[in-house]
């Protein structure tokens, strides 16, 4: 039987230079598992054609396969009947502005599966470009706070900071953030605005990848309970990584149990405010729906942002519009990464100028390391796909020979929803 896998162009926005499968794992995947690939060409794509072509795929605008691999989301028109469609299509929280694609891939009695929903049985998830949205994330923020501290009126080593997407890759990212790790410790901060903190709510791949990158700057970590505490060190940057615990309390003051939080999150309230003003930086890197409370409110923004506030720069790697950031306003792309938030208008300013806080809310922070998270990301999805392509595929999902890793990220199967994605009806009917 002839194996076929289709890989889609990336088309979203044109900073999205990411492939679901390099090169050197087309040719891998047809030695090992007799498997072929039809690629669209693309002008962007931080692998070139001509790769994809010397590793034996074939280029093709029309992608004769039951099986198409992407990265982000397709557009309706993309979709044909039939079909299985492999990409991260941002659904599950019932996102409105994607619910006219879910609608076209049942109507076209399509079957999806979702990268973002594939996990062990500790709901872990086995592929993800986490690690890259936060290092990427964490240089553009260095990079925003450089240059609003400069619109300020105050000159810092972060100015030698480039965006992400700037640098030729990572260790290229890493060895600039070395040399200016050493500028700040000789030169440090100017007194008036050190200490320099920066706190990271969140501890999981897209957190470590931040914290990954302030490895190379002089840092020093201290506890959420030690920030009133922390010295006006002028030549280190300070972290701190917030965990749920830190974050909510209980409302009838009991003892906080992680897993009654995820499941009654109703019963606690959010202390994050009382953090706030002692921070920097915040950076959001949580998964976060509406059950749960948020991290910052455009109430409390209203409130208490005054010239000279302490909190300059809000990362939102997560970028949930209007979610645990509520005055992330919208998403923003590489070549500007960057708004304003003004308290009192609720309006926003691209840019670093401006009153209010500095927001980063770009929605594709990979594609800025688009070749190594590339590589990392085809490295860990090439296991999966002869599970993809080998799976019995009857009319009955129960029957469906996926593994449990696979069937639990199959959100619609041949053109119905699956039993764990059934709520997703309610935001369709909506559409």
């Amino acid at each position: 039987m002839n194996k076929t896998i289709g890989i889609r162009r990336e088309d979203k926005s044109i900073w999205e230079k990411r492939t679901p499968v390099i090169p050197e794992d087309v040719v891998g995947l047809k030695e090992h598992y007799g498997i072929n690939t039809i690629i669209q060409p693309s002008k962007i794509r931080v692998f070139k054609d001509e790769e994809y072509i010397s590793a034996g795929a074939k280029l093709s605008e029309y992608l004769d396969s039951k099986f198409i691999f992407g990265v982000k989301e397709m557009p309706v028109s993309f979709f044909e009947r039939k079909k299985t469609y492999v990409f991260f299509s941002h659904t599950i929280k019932g996102q409105s502005y994607n619910m006219p694609m879910l609608k076209k891939i049942i109507e076209l009695e399509d079957t999806l599966i979702d990268y973002e929903r594939i996990v062990d049985d500790q709901n872990r998830r086995l592929i993800a470009f986490g690690r890259f949205a936060g290092i990427a994330g964490m240089i553009d923020i260095l990079w925003a706070l450089g240059k609003r501290l400069e619109w300020e009126g105050y000159s810092t080593p972060l100015l030698h900071i480039k965006r992400a997407y700037e640098y030729h890759g990572v260790k290229e990212l890493e060895e600039n953030s070395k040399r200016i790790g050493e500028k700040i410790k000789i030169q440090g901060f100017n007194k008036e605005i050190a200490p320099i903190i920066i706190g990271i709510a969140g501890y999981g791949n897209v957190s470590q990848g931040a914290q990954e990158v302030l490895h190379f700057f002089p840092v020093k970590e201290v506890s959420p309970q030690e920030l009133p505490k922390v010295t006006n060190n002028e030549n280190v940057i300070y972290k701190v990584v917030f965990k749920e615990e830190d974050m909510v309390k209980r409302k009838d003051n009991g003892k906080f149990d992680l897993q009654d939080y995820y499941t009654n999150p109703d019963k606690y309230y959010s202390v994050f405010k009382n953090y706030l003003p002692y921070l920097t930086v915040l950076i959001n890197a949580i998964y976060w729906n509406e059950r749960y409370p948020r991290l910052v409110t455009k109430e409390w923004v209203k409130k208490n942002y005054r010239q000279g506030i302490k909190l300059k720069i809000i990362g939102d790697i997560s970028c949930d519009i209007e979610g645990a950031i509520e005055i992330t306003k919208k998403a923003t792309e590489p070549g500007e990464p960057v708004y304003v938030y003004n308290p009192k208008t609720e309006e926003v300013k691209m840019g670093f100028k401006g009153e209010g806080p500095v927001i980063l809310a770009v929605d594709i922070l990979p594609s800025e390391v688009s070749r190594d998270a590339s590589i990392y990301f085809s490295h860990k999805l090439k296991q999966f796909i002869p599970e993809i392509l080998n799976a019995d595929y009857p009319e009955d999902f129960v029957r469906c020979s996926l593994p449990s890793h696979l069937k639990k990220a199959v959100i619609v199967y041949k053109g119905k929803l699956t039993q764990d994605y059934r709520y997703l009806e309610e935001n369709l009917k909506k559409t």
